[in-house]
């Protein structure tokens, strides 16, 4: 834009601040539309003030979340041994052998899960009693309490599971654990499993 040239004798000072008001935006205007903002070695973190309960993915696919909810857990019965003077005491199911362990927040010692943070967790379980003729209960405890139980009582058969699988929401530090509620594991449980993971995070 040409604005041309004029003498500044002729200018009264309510022209001068016209004009200057006038160029003002025009020379704001021309530096956005030609003259690039350059970033060097520096990164652009976008912050959103009004955030979603669950925030999109970026323009490259990448959640805010990713990597942060890895927990899974897998662990088995591999010894047909006796039940333990512990198993006896505590009636808690103990399993020898993890397969997965996602996170270690998965004990075998104790066979206890521990919850690495509030959301909901999915679990599993089968236990399989043996040449036992009673029948048994299994509970998936939350904090000493029973969420979903299963039961196995077929006289007629050497080897029989009781399963059941299930959805329970967990706040940080809650414990998850299988109980024998009744009847006993004379014989062992070999081939019983235990597996539980994080569906999402609340």
């Amino acid at each position: 834009m040409y604005l041309g040239v004029v003498h500044p004798s002729i200018l009264s000072p309510t022209l001068v601040l016209g004009l200057l008001l006038l160029w003002g935006p025009l020379r704001a205007q021309a530096q956005n539309d030609t003259e690039p903002i350059v970033l060097e070695g520096k990164c652009l973190v976008i912050c959103d003030s009004t955030p979603n309960s669950e925030p999109a993915g970026n323009a490259l696919g990448m959640s805010v979340r990713s990597g942060t909810g890895r927990v899974a857990f897998s662990a088995t019965r591999q010894t047909n041994h006796e039940p333990t003077d512990m198993s006896n005491r505590t009636m808690i199911i103990y399993f020898d052998q993890i397969l997965v362990n996602v996170g270690n927040h998965f004990d075998q010692e104790s066979s206890v899960f521990l919850a690495p943070r509030r959301g909901v967790y999915s679990f599993n379980f089968h236990v399989v009693k043996a040449y036992n003729r009673q029948t048994i209960q299994v509970s998936l405890m939350l904090n000493g309490w029973p969420m979903i139980s299963a039961f196995a009582g077929d006289m007629d058969v050497t080897r029989e599971a009781a399963t059941n699988a299930g959805l329970v929401i967990m706040e940080r530090g809650d414990k998850a654990y299988l109980k024998l509620e009744r009847g006993n594991l004379m014989g062992g449980w070999k081939y019983s499993t235990f597996s539980g993971f994080l569906v999402f995070p609340l």
